[in-house]
Order: structure tokens, then sequence, then C-alpha cells
């Protein structure tokens, strides 16, 4: 008991300005208000002075190990998981948390499930920055099958899986897959949390898959989620206003970003392999967006309009459609004889403000036609509506 207070002793003296810290520490050590001691660690250990060298590593293995297993364990996992990433060496961060699994594990409380698994979690993402891809997805699969058996799941919890996840389909550019997990990360975490660096590179990574996954043609919910906030202002602000064009299906502002921005764009190897799978993409949105902006009752468009507003022949429009089709974005007939496609249904999808907007003023004018025939029925047929 002596060695721990004796370090935090020694700290405060090479450390004055820390020193009150550092006393507050052992006093609750002594006290043992082990909750409290947790919550002041979880505090101290946030400080800027701890995020490089082996200061975190020294404050484990000199005061923490005394009690680890007296605190809560999903705190200690959290400790765990931060001390790890200080270690130079990633052999002797993987072997501090397996270590760690077995003082869990020794423990044998009935609670250890969730912090062995924040833990294994974090050896997942450590394997995969060794390249061991393997390792990785079966710890990975493993997670999955473990969070699906449990109930009261910390968010922390969640947001480790889904963070690992995202950054496995990363280096796999599977960008579809990436996107979802990415865009879960995020439901768990508070974007207040994250570092400015942090938030612009997760943004710019988002924005590039939502632009080259398949089957994402759907905009808003990440022009709407605060994360894109962090591209304004910077270098690569260039594809917060491609986002933009794309979810409102404007084909001739993307091809005027693309002229402007054409340096940074050739700079992205995957937008400059899937330039035509773009065009394709922008070309259904602006079909989508033809679609939405037109009156239910008014849902038979000649092909030829969509042709003028695409760009494309009228042979291009009929595969653009069956493409459409075929991924469920719209059901409707295309009649070749007429030169027409009728829709009945379009995907929906979450709004951007002037979409909001449209939507609106059609709702205002549906409104205006329903009052028109009201007065309409009411002077024609008097002694019908006063009865």
């Amino acid at each position: 008991m002596a060695s721990g207070l004796q370090y935090l002793e020694s700290q405060r003296n090479a450390q004055p300005e820390l020193a009150e810290w550092y006393t507050s520490l052992g006093d609750l050590y002594q006290r043992k208000l082990w909750h409290q001691l947790t919550l002041k660690l979880d505090q101290f250990v946030a400080l800027a002075v701890f995020q490089a060298g082996d200061a975190l590593i020294q404050l484990y293995n000199n005061f923490i190990t005394e009690f680890e297993t007296k605190i809560n364990l999903l705190k200690l996992a959290h400790f765990a998981v931060i001390v790890s990433r200080q270690y130079a060496d990633r052999g002797a961060a993987f072997n501090y948390l397996q270590g760690v699994i077995e003082k869990l594990l020794a423990t044998k409380d009935l609670r250890i499930e969730e912090p062995i698994l924040y833990v294994n979690l974090q050896i997942a993402a450590f394997k995969l920055e060794n390249g061991d891809q393997k390792d990785c997805k079966q710890l990975l699969d493993t997670g999955k099958t473990t969070l699906d058996t449990m109930t009261d799941i910390d968010p922390s919890v969640y947001a480790s899986y889904h963070w690992v996840s995202s950054q496995y389909h990363k280096i796999r550019q599977e960008f579809s897959d990436f996107y979802k997990s990415s865009l879960l990360y995020l439901a768990y975490t508070s974007v207040e949390s994250l570092s400015d660096s942090f938030k612009l590179d997760l943004a710019f990574d988002l924005s590039l898959s939502a632009l080259l996954g398949d089957n994402i043609y759907n905009f808003g919910e990440l022009l709407s989620h605060p994360i894109i906030k962090s591209l304004i202002g910077t270098k690569v602000e260039w594809i917060y206003y491609i986002l933009q064009a794309f979810n409102g299906g404007d084909l001739v502002r993307y091809q005027e970003l693309s002229r402007v921005h054409k340096a940074a764009l050739i700079s992205q190897p995957a937008l400059v392999e899937n330039e035509k799978k773009l065009l394709e993409k922008i070309n259904i949105l602006c079909l989508m967006e033809i679609i939405f902006s037109r009156p239910s009752e008014d849902r038979t468009i000649p092909l030829i309009v969509i042709a003028e507003r695409t760009k494309l022949s009228v042979e291009d429009v009929e595969y653009l459609l069956m493409k459409s089709l075929s991924v469920h974005l719209i059901e409707g007939i295309i009649d070749q004889v007429e030169g027409t496609v009728h829709v009945s249904w379009v995907q929906p999808r979450v709004l951007s403000i002037p979409q909001v907007k449209a939507l609106r003023d059609r709702l205002d004018n549906w409104l205006d036609k329903v009052h028109t025939a009201l007065l309409s029925v009411e002077a024609e047929t008097p002694d019908l509506v006063a009865s």
C-alpha cells in the first residue's frame, strides 16, 4: 500500500504543477473511495501532459495496479486501453492488454464480459495496424456475437466496436461498409469530445465513402450531421460542396466544381478511378430530384425531359431508369412506345433545408387547390353545403 503513495509523493515533488492532483489521488486512495478515485483518474489521464511519453504507463504500473480490480471494471478497461496506446512497441502493448484480460478473468466477476470485449477490441485495432486483417476480423466477429447476446451495453463499447469495424473496412476500401460503421460510431460518440484533426479526417473519409459507396444515394443524413461542418474553411472544403451537388442531383454544379477543383480531385486516386461511377450516381440522383420535384399526381415523365436534365441520350436514360429500378430507388413502369416513365414510388430520404422548403411550397399549393375546390363546391351547391 505504501509503494503507491510513495510513487505519488515522488511525482508530486517532480511535478509541482500537478501537486494538487497527486494529493487528491492519494487522499481518495487512502480513504478507499474507489468511485471518486475513478472519476478523478478519468480527469487526470485526460490532461495534455499525459498525451506523450510513458507517464501513463508509469502511473498504471506504480499506482493503479494496487487497486485496479476494486474500481468499476469497465473503467479499468478504459484506463488499460489508454495506457496501451502509449507503448511504442505494439508487441508490448498487446502483452500488456492480455495481462489485463487475465486479471479481469481472475476476478470471477459476473460483469467481466463487457470490459474484456472492450480490451479485445483494442487488441483488434493493434492487429489491424500490424496488417493482420484476419485476426482483426476474427476478433470483430467474436465481438459482434458477444454484443448480440448482451443487454444494457455501455455506449463506449458500441463506439469501440464500430470504430474498429470502420477502420477494417477502410483498409479494405469497402466504402459502403466503412460509411455505415462510421455513422454508427458517431451515434455512440459525442462529436464535441473529438479533436479537430480527428473530426476533419473522419468527415473527409465519410464524404469520400458516401460518394464512392455502392447503393449510397442519400446524402442528407451526412450533410445534416455536426461532423460535416469540420470541412468548412479547410483545404478540403471542396468535397462538402460536391456532396451538396450530389444530394441535390445538380449535375451542372458538379461539373463546375470538378473543373474548379480539378487538382484536388486528381490527388484522390479513388475518385479518379471511379469517375464513371460517380457520373452514373449523380445522374441517378438527378433523376430522383426530377421525380421528387413533381407533384404526386404528375409522375408520368417524358424520357426526353430526363435526357435534357441529365445530358444523356434517351437510350442512356432508359438504362438509368432500369438501374434505379434494380436497386429499389424507384418503382414504376417504362413505356417505350410513349417515351415516358410512370413512377409510383420513390425512396424516402433525409431532406436538405432547400428541399424541405420546396416540399412546403408544394403543400401550400395543394392547400390552395383544396380551398379553391371547397369554395367552388359551396358556390355551386349552397343548399347541400348548408344542410
